[in-house]
């Protein structure tokens, strides 16, 4: 998978975790887990035509955080 050129943000895995039961809040015993399954978290990259220091124009891939805060200049 692609990741940040800015940044360097990419893909990172974690849990999709299933909880089951009454909270202890409400006078249950308590949330157990039944079940995590392995899942993907994709960062929001975008490939767009970036203007380097030099000034030439390259099509890179760019996280939209790096976007909306300006650290890229577009083309």
């Amino acid at each position: 998978m692609a990741k940040c050129a800015v940044t360097g943000k990419g893909t990172l895995s974690g849990r999709r975790i299933v909880r089951k039961g009454l909270r202890k809040s409400k006078g249950g015993i308590g949330l157990h887990i039944t079940s995590a399954t392995k899942r993907t978290f994709k960062a929001n990259l975008q490939r767009i035509r970036v203007r380097d220091e030099n000034g030439t124009v390259k099509r890179v891939w760019v996280s939209a955080k790096a976007i909306r805060s300006g650290q890229v200049t577009k083309a």
